[in-house]
């Protein structure tokens, strides 16, 4: 088998192909036509975001067997041409699910006790202690969308507190011992919390709008740690300049590109996010909840274990 790797990774998963006899080619720099014109030497490749796998980069890898993404979701691949190819594909959710899971927590523990605006406080020579009290976590309840592998190591996280653990999920029975299923209009009623944990896909693209933000009986915490476009930035400001979203922890944004890399590449920022950057009730960071030097490891190491399973 000859693979070519198209994003470098943890250096296992070269390591491990080549003691089972693979051929590793390594590109991380030529053009996406550049890789089209040599990708039928290939069968497999490994990638993480660098570009999209169309109709027409499948039809020019004639010979390929296998498409490896190390990381969670398929968004970036026409998945449906692929499989129609007789190509497998391989995703890692379970490499980066606990990094995830803490993330989240992390965010919430945060934004409930005022944690960065408290330190930006302090750093510039303020002592506000009654400004920065915060809220408990106990007897709240937090509200899942989406109950895979992010959404259940999130919930396992969340055993250590009091808490009622809902979620929801297009899945039937997908409930466990740590997260009760329940329907949309139940989350709604109850949720004190809301953590996304949904790939990107036509029903959850601009999920988190207006309508929905507005049909839930109290205000609410939102945490997002799956993808950008679910949410509506517009619609979240709107929402938390209303108070009925009380903070957010966002770990991905709308406006992010498909590499994840420089978010506005003509350096106009949208008036949605000037607002969120000035918040004191808002939370950012780059698309790292999965990014941990563990899962990096993880993630390699759960692409090679699925190829050897399926090919070795």
């Amino acid at each position: 088998m000859k693979v070519l790797h198209l994003d470098s990774n943890h250096s296992l998963l070269i390591n491990q192909l080549n003691d089972l006899g693979y051929t590793n080619d390594e590109d991380y720099t030529s053009s996406k036509s550049d890789i089209e014109n040599k990708i039928h030497l290939y069968d497999g490749f490994i990638i993480r975001s660098r570009f999209s796998i169309d109709k027409d980069f499948l039809d020019k890898a004639s010979n390929l067997k296998f498409i490896g993404r190390v990381g969670a979701g398929l968004e970036n691949i026409d998945c449906e041409y692929a499989e129609s190819k007789g190509i497998t594909l391989i995703a890692a959710p379970e490499g980066n699910r606990n990094a995830v899971g803490e993330h989240s927590l992390g965010m919430l523990l945060s934004l409930f006790n005022n944690l960065n605006k408290a330190d930006k406080e302090v750093r510039n020579g303020k002592w506000l202690r009654e400004e920065n009290r915060g809220i408990e976590l106990d007897g709240r309840t937090v509200g899942l969308i989406g109950y895979g592998n992010m959404g259940k190591s999130f919930a396992k996280k969340l055993r250590g507190f009091d808490v009622e653990v809902l979620c929801y999920d297009i899945k039937p029975n997908v409930g466990d011992a740590n997260c009760k299923q329940v329907s949309l209009s139940e989350l709604q009623e109850k949720a004190d919390v809301l953590s996304l944990h949904t790939p990107q896909t036509e029903l959850t693209k601009n999920m988190i709008n207006t309508d929905f933000i507005n049909g839930f009986k109290k205000s609410f915490w939102l945490i997002n740690t799956a993808r950008g476009k679910s949410v509506v930035t517009k619609d979240l400001v709107s929402a938390l300049q209303s108070d009925k979203i009380l903070g957010a922890g966002l770990d991905v944004l709308e406006y992010e590109k498909a590499s994840f890399e420089n978010l506005f590449s003509d350096d106009k920022m949208p008036e949605a996010f000037k607002y969120l950057i000035d918040s004191e009730n808002v939370l950012l960071s780059p698309h790292v909840a999965g990014w941990t030097i563990e899962s990096k490891e993880r993630l390699a190491q759960t692409i090679v274990d699925k190829i050897k399973a399926k090919f070795y």
